[in-house]
């Protein structure tokens, strides 16, 4: 089940890949109370989708393996 809250309105430390695009746009990750929040650092104040760990590690593990095809 995913939720989604104010990104800005969380207490968390956003953190996003050092390799990430100079213009901010990316992805940007945090941990909240055992889960992983979710935003687009080009609307920091928009939603943050919450994700459990397992889901979130299942996904990163799916993009490196290159398993994930880019929609167009």
């Amino acid at each position: 089940m995913t939720v989604h809250l104010t990104a800005s309105a969380l207490p968390v430390t956003w953190k996003k890949a050092s390799a990430s695009n100079p213009n901010d746009n990316c992805v940007e990750l945090a941990s909240h109370v055992g889960t992983v929040v979710v935003r687009d650092s080009k609307n920091p104040d928009g939603p943050a989708h919450v994700h459990q760990p397992g889901a979130v590690a299942a996904f990163l593990a799916a993009t490196a393996a290159g398993q994930l095809v880019p929609v167009a």
